[in-house]
């Protein structure tokens, strides 16, 4: 890979770092737990309201698909978002959490609990 590619491959990972933190902050939970494999996936099941054994959900082949998109769009809806910006945050991540972390939503509570 060429030195522009891999630049450009940081950047983009540190700026999804960065938004997931402040999604995390605007929640109230630490934002350094964004850098901490499985702690972050605990995180947004408690920012979402579900339970924290989903986090195993994670480790099992074609289970995670469906929780990403159940965590997609509980995330949406706990900022308040609309089902089109879930959308983004299942597919667009990297784009979409740093537009709700750095963006005007706020945090309303557990998506299941709205």
């Amino acid at each position: 890979m060429s030195g522009g590619v891999v630049f450009i491959y940081l950047v983009v990972i540190v700026l999804a770092i960065a938004g997931l933190w402040q999604v995390f902050v605007k929640a109230g939970q630490p934002g350094w737990g964004a850098i901490v494999p499985l702690y972050n996936a605990y995180l947004i099941c408690k920012i979402i309201g579900r339970p924290a054994w989903w986090v195993i959900l994670l480790l099992i082949p074609f289970v995670n698909i469906a929780f990403a998109i159940i965590v997609g769009i509980d995330m949406a809806k706990s900022f308040g978002k609309t089902g089109g910006f879930a959308a983004g945050l299942i597919l667009l991540g990297f784009i979409f959490y740093p537009i709700l972390g750095f963006g005007p939503a706020r945090y309303l509570g557990p998506a299941n609990r709205i």
